[in-house]
């Protein structure tokens, strides 16, 4: 008997809903026994780990290569863990916050590490005398880790450092290159941000070195060759100015006066308050121009450059050429020529957050052993024997006790959505539009790839734009599985949708995907659209005569005006004598087209009333069934093939089966408008349209036509008998 049983393996039990057979996962042993499971018998293999109703932190863990989607091994591994280290894994279909540390299992090496963990954790937190932990218990690490403790995530605080010169290169690497975040919360460096810091220092260094090896070229002033080029940058182009005209007073002494300013131009200043800053004043050459002169460095000068030939020969050519009154062009050029190798040097200077940096710190900081004793505290955090690991595999237990057994029932089967019971995790809430709720809304994130998809579903959608204040806008989309559509989804039309947290949305329609809702709007929907088609002709044809009305009324009125404007001895035309013949045809023309229409009126009748009495209903059923039978079997057979799982495979799910929406769970998934049973109803309306006697007289003189007809072919004579 045992041996029949292993041959056939673990006894699964099935359901049949929405149209496919569903396992069903209530124990411990269908839990163990996942792994055996069929994966063609799974209603899902894949799910995205975003745009869901359930904890992104719990799918956030599950998701084990970071992909962004959860597949078949990830639940089985989750599961199978779950099962081990957990005495009495029943807890886990509770799905309630809150892990009982008496269903860990002690005797399980990894199960002892998290009992012992969560009772570390629960004391961290001030609940030492709890017997249970939660998932708030072990969500904010920051509780959990002192920064001045090891707690391996190979991340160092300032708070771990030895001495006040580590924490200060901490600083320096925090500030250059950012910090990352320590379990505790600190900001702290990582190997990756000291192997860049001080290979940027090091970048640094080697530039000086460079510099430092022609020091005589490429620094001809030491240390103050940097401010002397300044100084040196800030006057350039105005001695340039100043020499260059010179020259060419040397090429034609005819262009000393042009180059020089012009009274016209010293009558201009002389009407304008003047400073040494003003713009006119620094337009005037350096000193007065002349072939072969050089350029003062004392006397002569304009007032508006005297600041910076005086910091020139200061700060400049005394250091390098000895005092001076007065700079040659020669020696001008000497001067640039020290200057062209430093500014060489400063264009390869390296771009990175150092570059400001103290050289003589950086190399001190090179030199040491400041780098060995960061890596060293970093390998020390990385190797240090503490519970950070066991109280992350905590969490993932205290999650997975609340949340594993809920993504089973809307992975391995789609239970929670066609038992009802409570809502899947991909329905995003409820629209209220038109009179009616839908609660199959999901979540869109991308509604052109949706929209091209989701169609294949046969299920009649309604995309909306939601917004709330406060909150970034999203697209839903919802299926219409009930009720009718007409009058109803246009672009532009407003609802209102509540999410899963109760909070509600103004909900706008942009885009709607027509499909047949119901048989009964099936069953309308012939006379609706010969409704509309006469409708439509009454409308062109009372258009069309008011068109001409008023086309004639406006050849009547230009008619009018001629005349009157006409010379008054003008002829007028004789009136057309009237045609009795010409009437008399389109009377009897007329006449004649009554007359058919009566005969054939009066053969139907005649034919009706012909029948049994029993009969008559049949012929009337039989009216009804050709004109809406066919569309009521086309919607009936639409109806059937409705399918959820294009809805979810837009979004990026992988569906496994053939997820049909029938009609009495389509009826079930929107609510249509109606009164609450025992309510009290008044029919009378003081704004209600009067009644009109017009159907009624239509209707007397109808039947008057029709029993007149029937009088003159001689069937109520044969009748009355």
């Amino acid at each position: 008997m045992n041996s029949e049983k292993n041959k056939k393996g673990y006894q699964w039990r099935f359901f049949r809903s929405g149209g496919f057979d569903q396992v069903r996962i209530e124990t411990v042993d269908d839990l163990r026994h996942l792994g055996e499971l069929d994966q063609k018998l799974w209603s899902v293999l894949a799910c995205p780990t975003s745009g869901l109703e359930f904890d992104t932190r719990t799918l956030q863990l599950l998701d084990g290569d970071g992909d962004g989607r959860i597949r078949v091994p990830e639940i089985l591994a989750a599961t199978q863990w779950a099962c081990a280290v957990l005495k009495d894994p029943e807890v886990l279909f509770r799905g309630v916050d809150g892990l009982p540390l008496a269903a860990i299992d002690a005797d399980h090496p990894e199960g002892a590490k998290l009992l012992a963990t969560a009772r570390k954790v629960l004391d961290y937190v001030g609940k030492a005398d709890a017997d249970a932990v939660g998932v708030a218990d072990v969500a904010d690490t920051t509780r959990l880790f002192a920064p001045e403790h090891f707690n391996g995530d190979g991340i160092v605080p300032a708070e771990l450092a030895t001495d006040a010169e580590l924490a200060r290169t901490i600083a320096l690497i925090i500030d250059g290159f950012g910090a990352a975040e320590d379990r505790s919360g600190k900001p702290g460096v990582d190997q990756e941000r000291v192997t860049a810091f001080f290979a940027a220092a090091q970048a640094i260094s080697d530039w000086y070195a460079q510099a430092e090896a022609d020091a005589a070229t490429v620094l001809p002033l030491g240390a103050g060759t940097a401010a002397a080029a300044a100084v040196f940058d800030a006057v350039s182009a105005k001695v340039d100015d100043y020499f260059t005209r010179c020259r060419l007073a040397a090429f034609d002494e005819r262009a000393a006066a042009a180059l020089n300013p012009a009274d016209t131009t010293y009558a201009g200043l002389a009407v304008q308050a003047l400073g040494t800053d003003a713009e006119g004043v620094a337009a005037l050459p350096l000193a007065l121009v002349g072939a072969g002169r050089g350029l003062p460095l004392r006397a002569g000068l304009n007032p508006a450059w005297e600041a910076g030939i005086a910091a020139l020969r200061d700060e400049v050519v005394r250091p390098v050429l000895g005092e001076r009154d007065e700079l040659s062009h020669a020696e001008w050029q000497d001067l640039a020529a020290r200057f062209a190798a430093y500014r060489a040097w400063m264009g390869t200077k390296p771009a990175n957050p150092l570059a400001a940096t103290d050289i003589a710190e950086l190399r001190a900081l090179l030199s040491g052993g400041t780098r060995a004793a960061l890596e060293a505290l970093i390998q020390q955090d990385l190797g240090a024997e503490t519970a950070a690991d066991q109280v992350d595999a905590l969490e993932r237990l205290t999650r997975y006790n609340r949340d594993l057994v809920k993504l089973l029932r809307n992975f391995v089967t789609l239970s929670d959505f066609y038992g009802r019971h409570e809502k899947a995790i991909f329905q995003a809430g409820t629209l209220y539009l038109d009179q009616r709720s839908c609660e199959l809304c999901l979540r869109v994130a991308d509604m052109g790839r949706h929209a091209a998809l989701a169609p294949l579903s046969g299920t009649y959608l309604v995309y909306c734009e939601c917004a709330r204040q406060g909150e970034a806008p999203m697209t839903i989309v919802a299926a219409m599985t009930g009720g009718d559509a007409d009058e109803m989804m246009v672009p532009g039309r407003n609802g209102v949708f509540y999410d899963r947290l109760g909070r509600d949305w103004n909900a706008s329609v942009v885009k709607v995907v027509e499909a047949p809702i119901s048989v009964r709007q099936a069953f309308w929907s012939p006379y609706k659209r010969i409704g509309r088609m006469i409708g439509d002709q009454i409308h062109k044809f009372a258009a069309a005569r008011d068109q001409a009305v008023d086309a004639k009324a406006a050849a009547g009125v230009a008619d009018a005006g001629a005349k009157v404007e006409a010379p008054a001895a003008a002829a007028t035309a004789p009136a057309a004598p009237f045609d009795i013949a010409k009437f008399a045809g389109i009377f009897a023309a007329i006449g004649l087209a009554l007359g058919a229409l009566g005969t054939a009126l009066a053969a139907v009748v005649s034919g009706f009333l012909s029948l049994p009495a029993w009969q008559m209903p049949l012929v009337i059923v039989g009216i009804v069934v050709l004109i809406s039978g066919p569309s009521m079997l086309l919607a009936w057979l639409k109806l059937r093939q409705r399918n959820l799982g294009p809805l979810l495979d837009a979004n990026g799910w992988a569906v496994n089966t053939r997820a049909r929406i029938n009609i009495p769970f389509g009826g079930a998934l929107t609510g249509v408008a109606a009164l609450p049973p025992g309510a009290a109803r008044s029919l009378s309306d003081p704004y209600a349209e009067k009644e009109t006697p017009w159907g009624t007289w239509l209707f007397l003189l109808i039947v008057v036509v029709i029993a007149v007809v029937l009088w003159r072919q001689g069937f109520l004579d044969r009748f009355l008998g």
